[in-house]
C-alpha cells in the first residue's frame, strides 16, 4: 500500500525555522510554549508518519474532524475517529496514518516547552469531543485558524508570541472541556429543537449532512422536523444548511488567502467545481468575484 508523508490536495502547514525555535526557546513567554510545526491535511490518503525515540522530539497534537486513522505508541494501535483527538509524548517512538478506504482530515501540530508536559497530560490516547448543543467546536477551529494565521504572517516576534497565547487558550480548551463548555454565555440558555440543530450545522459544517441525519439529532421525524425548521426560520433545512455553508465560505474568502479547492472541503463540497456553481447561485456572484470586492 503506498504511504506518504504529505503532498495532499487542499493541504496547509507551516514549518517554524529552527533559527526562530531557537530564539522562543529563550523567550520569558515562549520557553513555556512554542510551536514547531502546524497545519491542516484533508482526505489525506495514504498519509503515514514514523519516528523514533530520537526523532520524537516534540509533542504532537493530531485533531480528527473527518475519516479516520491511526496511532500506534509503545508497540500498542487505535483507531482515531472524528471528533477525536491524540496528542502523543516526546521521546516515545510512534507512528500513525490514515484509514486507506476513509481517510481521515487532521488538524495538527508539534509544540514543546515548559508547560507542554502539562496540557498533554492524559491525551496520549483517542480523546472525544462529541458535538452537542454546548461543544464549541467550531469556536476551538476558529482558534486554530487564528494560531495558523498569526504563524503565516512570517516571523515578526509579536505574530509568534500572540500565536503561542493563542495556543494556550486552544490547548486549554481541550485540557478544561468541560469547563470551556459551560463557559459559553449562551449555552447557559435552554435552545429550542431547531436552535440546537443550527448549531450542530454549524459545528459540522464540512460533514455530509442529510435531512434524516438532522431531525435524528434532535428524535424527531424527518417531515415534521422539517415543517417546524421552516415555520420557525422560513426555509427548509438543508437551504438553510446551504446559507451556513456560504457564509463560512466567505469567511475563508475574505480572511485567508486559501484556494477555492482548499475551502471547498471544509464547507462540505468535495467537488470545487460543484461548490464554486452553488456559490454562484446562492451569493449571486463568483467566489473569485467574491473575493476581489472591497469590504469594509
Amino acid at each position: 500500500m503506498p504511504r506518504i508523508k504529505e503532498g495532499f490536495r487542499g493541504e496547509r502547514a507551516i514549518i517554524i525555522p529552527s533559527f526562530i525555535q531557537d530564539d522562543l526557546k529563550q523567550d520569558t513567554l515562549g520557553s513555556e510554549l512554542y510551536i514547531t510545526d502546524i497545519g491542516y491535511y484533508p482526505h489525506a490518503r495514504f498519509h503515514y508518519r514514523k519516528r523514533t525515540e530520537e526523532e520524537a522530539k516534540e509533542f504532537v497534537l493530531i485533531y480528527c474532524v473527518e475519516g479516520e486513522g491511526w496511532v500506534k505508541l509503545e508497540n500498542k494501535q487505535e483507531t482515531v475517529l472524528p471528533n477525536q483527538f491524540i496528542i502523543l509524548p516526546v521521546h516515545k517512538a510512534h507512528s500513525y496514518g490514515s484509514n486507506a478506504g476513509n481517510p481521515w482530515t487532521i488538524y495538527w501540530m508539534h509544540f514543546n516547552g515548559k508547560k507542554a508536559s502539562y496540557f498533554s497530560s492524559n491525551f496520549d490516547r483517542p480523546t472525544n469531543i462529541s458535538p452537542h448543543a454546548d461543544s464549541r467546536i467550531k469556536e476551538r477551529l476558529y482558534l486554530f485558524e487564528e494560531i495558523y494565521s498569526s504563524l503565516n504572517r512570517g516571523y515578526s516576534k509579536n505574530y509568534m508570541l500572540y500565536a503561542i497565547t493563542s495556543l494556550f487558550h486552544f490547548l486549554g480548551s481541550m485540557k478544561f472541556i468541560g469547563e470551556y463548555r459551560d463557559s459559553n454565555a449562551a449555552g447557559h440558555e435552554r435552545k429550542d429543537v431547531v436552535e440546537e440543530v443550527i448549531h450542530y450545522m454549524c459545528e459540522n459544517i464540512s460533514r455530509k449532512l442529510s435531512l434524516e441525519d438532522l431531525a435524528k439529532t434532535v428524535k424527531l421525524s424527518a417531515s415534521y422536523f422539517s415543517n417546524l425548521f421552516y415555520h420557525k426560520t422560513g426555509y427548509s433545512p438543508l437551504r438553510y444548511l446551504t446559507h451556513l455553508r456560504m457564509q463560512e465560505a466567505c469567511h475563508y474568502l475574505d480572511f485567508t488567502d486559501m484556494k477555492i479547492n482548499q475551502i471547498s472541503p471544509l464547507v462540505g463540497y468535495e467537488d470545487p467545481l460543484y461548490f464554486s456553481r452553488l456559490f454562484t447561485k446562492t451569493m449571486r456572484i463568483s467566489p473569485s468575484e467574491y473575493r476581489a470586492q472591497k469590504k469594509g
